[in-house]
């Protein structure tokens, strides 16, 4: 039986009895649960003296800093495990793994680690911010890494391919232990990364390796030209592409399981004078979904929306450019109003995310499934609620309309650059303008600006060119200085800001004469409309985000 951890601290002469009653009695009600020496520590006592207590308490012999090791003698274990369980393994002798753990009362992961390798598990202590600090010198040296597996990639393993071409040698080439480290580095350091794509692009020297981070694009790794064609066969491998075939675009899919997530990634290739642009798009299986709160709607347009989705019938449209969040949203709309009551079925391409309770069908243009032939079926299957990914031409459009008019409600997406241009793009399509009046119900324009790091913000003085640029009166603003939590960018994660337009009487007047974009924006901003930019304003006065990031995404409405 383990001696109690207060009693030991307090033969050491480290705490008082009184300091043991305020810990137990904060234990009582704290929220986040902390153990008796966390609470400890947090109100100033040493960790060397939660440490040595530790010891004590689990018999457990101490190791110390300078006795790290400079690698883990573990070839396949996962760096986020080890930081979650404070383990880091030390050495194996004899079949027995000694490991220092941060954490003597996490027999889980002690468990996990045997049962997964399968060694004896030998124990020692370790103050916790000792492995941690271990943990990510080892790990976040990436570059090195990197390195390492580069030149583990030996000319034996590429040679020929220039000379050759042959699709037998390409296929060796792609499954060479140094190419496959090399790409799935690429991938594991792209998820660490938070990265939505990758972007693979071969120059005349060198292979530029670019992650598109919060909607931006950031330089990451470069490789030699000589490797090239291996890298691009082993991605080709894993999509099922033709490995030989270099002149023709191709699309293929990957399903991946790396740092404890399951990715499916979405890989595009097409020719350039240099070789194949490989893009790939990763999409993580488990995020959950996020709410509309949570996408960044406020109560004035939360409001608005919610009003306008929980209608029985008619046609809603979510614009904006790739990349600006659509999909999300819609199916953020979908999960709010989805119940046993209503039938929803969703026309996609791809399916992102999979919905519980929703009827989702998969686009597949080759044998002939396309939006509008989908759609055409799905009417049949007496549906409440449709989801169309996109409208993309005049069928699909036709198709849609009529869907809305029979008693459906439709949800739909389509790019234009703000919330009345849906409308005059929908009639430039071929659609008749009493159509659109009569079934359209709202318009919603979005992007995404990305959110100050919130462990490194801070305020600044709002300076006059600024004030100049907006036009609006701010006394506050702040921005992120640059932190390791966001990689020094000063900004993590993105929020959209929106532009919706119910269609009431006022409106369909307009559509029905075929106004101008100008004239029906004009219109609904006089009626009340918020527009991006002023959506965007007010993400700057709270605090979220920067006057350079709305600027940035609404600078057609200067």
């Amino acid at each position: 039986m383990h001696r109690k951890i207060g009693e030991i601290l307090l033969r050491k002469g480290l705490i008082s009895e009184g300091d043991i009653s305020r810990t137990l009695e904060i234990q009582k009600t704290d929220e986040v649960r902390r153990r008796f020496g966390e609470i400890l520590m947090d109100g100033g006592l040493a960790e060397e003296g939660i440490f040595s207590a530790l010891s004590e308490q689990f018999d457990m012999p101490i190791i110390e800093l300078k006795d790290f090791p400079q690698e883990i003698p573990l070839e396949k274990i996962s760096f986020s495990f080890l930081e979650k369980n404070l383990i880091l393994p030390l050495e194996i002798r004899n079949n027995v793994l000694k490991i220092a753990v941060g954490d003597p009362t996490n027999t889980e992961g002690i468990e996990a680690l045997k049962a997964s390798f399968g060694y004896d598990i030998s124990v020692s202590l370790a103050k916790r911010t000792d492995i941690i600090q271990h943990l990510q010198l080892l790990h976040g040296s990436r570059t090195a890494v990197m390195q390492r597996v580069m030149e583990d990639v030996t000319e034996d393993d590429i040679k020929g391919e220039i000379l050759t071409g042959e699709v037998s040698h390409l296929r060796d080439l792609a499954q060479e232990k140094g190419i496959i480290q090399l790409v799935n580095l690429i991938v594991e350091n792209a998820v660490k990364d938070r990265a939505s794509d990758i972007h693979v692009e071969p120059g005349e020297i060198s292979v530029r390796v670019r992650y598109r981070i919060d909607g931006l694009l950031y330089e990451k790794e470069t490789l030699p030209a000589r490797m090239y064609s291996a890298v691009s066969s082993r991605i080709k491998l894993l999509s099922q592409m033709n490995i030989a075939e270099r002149r023709l675009p191709q699309d293929g899919r990957i399903n991946v399981s790396t740092a404890g997530k399951e990715i499916d990634i979405r890989v595009s290739t097409i020719p350039t004078v240099y070789g194949e642009s490989i893009v790939m798009r990763l999409l993580d299986k488990e995020t959950s979904f996020i709410t509309l709160e949570e996408l960044g709607f406020d109560r004035v347009i939360l409001d608005i929306y919610e009003d306008t989705i929980k209608k029985p019938y008619g046609m809603i449209l979510i614009t904006g450019p790739t990349g600006s969040g659509k999909s999300t949203t819609l199916y953020a709309s979908l999960d709010r109003i989805n119940s046993a009551e209503k039938k929803i079925i969703t026309i996609e391409e791809p399916v992102e995310y999979l919905m519980t309770g929703i009827n989702q069908i998969q686009v597949r243009p080759k044998i002939g499934l396309t939006f509008a032939s989908g759609l055409r079926h799905i009417v049949r299957q007496d549906p409440d609620i449709i989801m169309v990914g996109e409208v993309r031409d005049m069928e699909t459009a036709g198709i849609a309309i009529h869907a809305a008019l029979t008693g459906h409600l439709l949800f739909s997406t389509l790019h234009t650059n703000d919330a009345p241009g849906a409308i005059t793009r929908l009639m430039d399509m071929g659609v008749e303008s009493y159509l659109v009046s009569s079934t359209l119900i709202c318009v919603m324009a979005q992007r995404l600006v990305r959110r100050i790091c919130r462990h490194c913000r801070v305020k600044q003085p709002v300076s006059e060119e600024a004030m100049k640029k907006l036009n609006y009166n701010i006394t506050d603003l702040w921005t992120g200085e640059g932190c390791e939590h966001c990689s020094g960018t000063g900004y993590r994660g993105r929020i959209g800001i929106f532009e919706v337009l119910p269609i009431n009487d006022s409106i369909r007047e307009l559509v029905m004469k075929r106004a101008t974009v100008k004239e029906i924006k004009d219109k609904a901003v006089s009626l009340g409309m918020r527009t991006l930019r002023e959506d965007g304003i007010e993400k700057v006065k709270k605090g979220v985000t920067t006057i350079d990031e709305v600027l940035r995404v609404t600078q057609v409405e200067m």
